[in-house]
Order: C-alpha cells, then sequence, then structure tokens
C-alpha cells in the first residue's frame, strides 16, 4: 500500500514537472499560443505542490515501515513537485520587483525609431510608439542605470563593434545602416521564445560615439526584467570585445 502511494505520489509530481517543461516551448515552436501555455505553466504548479505534499506523506509512512523503495520514490516526487512549483513562483516574486513595462530605452525623451521593424511592431499586440513619461518615469525608478553609452570611436568605428556585439549575443539583424547609423534586430526568449525588437542608435561626438539601445517586446504588459537586462548585457559585451582590441 505505502509503495503504491509513493508511486502515485511520483506520478503527479513527474506528470507536473513534465507539463511545465513542455510550456513554453510549446508556444516557442508553435503548438500554442502564450496564454494557454501560462495556463498549463500555473496548473503544472498547483500539481507540482499536490505531488510534493503526497509525496511527503507517503515518505513519511515509509519511513516508519522501512519500506526503502517507496522512501527514494518519495523524496523524487519531493524534488519533483518543488521544482515545478518553485521555478514559477521566483518568477512570480521578480515580476513583482521589477516595473510592469516592457519597453526599455536608453533614452526616454527620443527613444530610437523601428523603421525596418515598424510594420511588424504596428502588428504586434504592444504595437510600435513609446508609452511616454509614465513608462519612462517607471523606468527610471526600476532601471536607474540604463543609460547611453559614450564609446571612445568615432562613429563608424563604433557602429561596427555594435553590430559586432549584437551578432555576438545571437541576436537576428533584420536590417543595419552605416549611413544612418542605425542596427535594428530581434531576440528571442529562452523559455517561451518570445520575439523581442532592438533598436541601436549611434550619434557621432566628434572622435567619440554615444550609443543608445531600445529593446522591446512584442507581447506582454511585463517583460520580468529581460529588455534591461539584454541592454545591459549588449554593453557588457561591448567592452568585451574593447578590452581584447
Amino acid at each position: 500500500m505505502v509503495r503504491s502511494l509513493a508511486y502515485a505520489a511520483f506520478a503527479i509530481a513527474a506528470l507536473a514537472a513534465l507539463t511545465a517543461l513542455v510550456s513554453g516551448p510549446g508556444h516557442r515552436f508553435g503548438f500554442w499560443g502564450y496564454g494557454f501555455g501560462f495556463t498549463l505553466l500555473r496548473i503544472a504548479a498547483w500539481a507540482g505542490v499536490a505531488g510534493a505534499l503526497l509525496s511527503l506523506g507517503a515518505g513519511a509512512w515509509a519511513l516508519r515501515c522501512g519500506a526503502r523503495r517507496a522512501m527514494a520514490l518519495s523524496i523524487a516526487g519531493i524534488a519533483a513537485g518543488a521544482l515545478t512549483f518553485a521555478v514559477p513562483w521566483m518568477q512570480l516574486q521578480r515580476a513583482r520587483t521589477v516595473p510592469p513595462i516592457h519597453d526599455i530605452t536608453t533614452d526616454t525623451r527620443q527613444p530610437p525609431e523601428f523603421v525596418a521593424l515598424l510594420e511588424i511592431r504596428r502588428a504586434a499586440p504592444n504595437g510600435a510608439e513609446y508609452g511616454g513619461a509614465q513608462v519612462a518615469q517607471a523606468q527610471q525608478r526600476g532601471y536607474p542605470d540604463i543609460a547611453p553609452l559614450r564609446y571612445a570611436a568615432p562613429a563608424a568605428a563604433a557602429f561596427e563593434r555594435c553590430l559586432e556585439a549584437a551578432r555576438a549575443l545571437g541576436w537576428e539583424i533584420v536590417a543595419a545602416d552605416p549611413k544612418t547609423l542605425r542596427i535594428e534586430a530581434t531576440d528571442r526568449t529562452l523559455f517561451f521564445g518570445f520575439r523581442d525588437d532592438i533598436v541601436i542608435r549611434i550619434t557621432p561626438l566628434g572622435s567619440a560615439s554615444r550609443v543608445d539601445v531600445r529593446s522591446a517586446s512584442r507581447v506582454g504588459r511585463s517583460d520580468l526584467g529581460a529588455n534591461a537586462r539584454r541592454i545591459r548585457e549588449f554593453f557588457r559585451q561591448l567592452a568585451r570585445q574593447r578590452a581584447r582590441g
């Protein structure tokens, strides 16, 4: 009896973990919409709690009976169920620590504009237009470090370095115009595969340059900080390239 309970509890926890694992890739590869993917993730999280609690009960019973195999299954069920719940729970906690915005830019007064990606952005739920002062204020509160980069190289050289950095990060380059000193690209989030769009704008400053970046999600009210992290990683990549010479 104790072994049957341990098997059942483990099966629930394992099925919950499997459901969570496919919730994002299912959207990424076009099997379902992101809303359904989020629903699957929520169901999996609570099923994981149920599996972990049942495994805990089975484990206590197995410990009293000295049933080693049932005990091992219970430990595995507790781990699988707890992890299935913990990962989306941590994402929810992260969402509460960042502003509920999805369009981040180093220049909130004159954000770099989408040109090559304009029609795609217009067709997307989040649109192409910047949210204005309210979004700018939320960004300043949440990400005060996001600011233009002064790059110690002429604009043409800065453009080439920015293009190299974007490619090194695996972004899909949509447009790169050395005349207007603009680069547009897309990037995908790892789990759900959401497409985010990026504009890089280089402005000549004599023998130096100013680099502005805008990263915006196509869907979703909050990006969980993904666009700010992307801009930071881009600037770090530029720094790494410069260090290598």
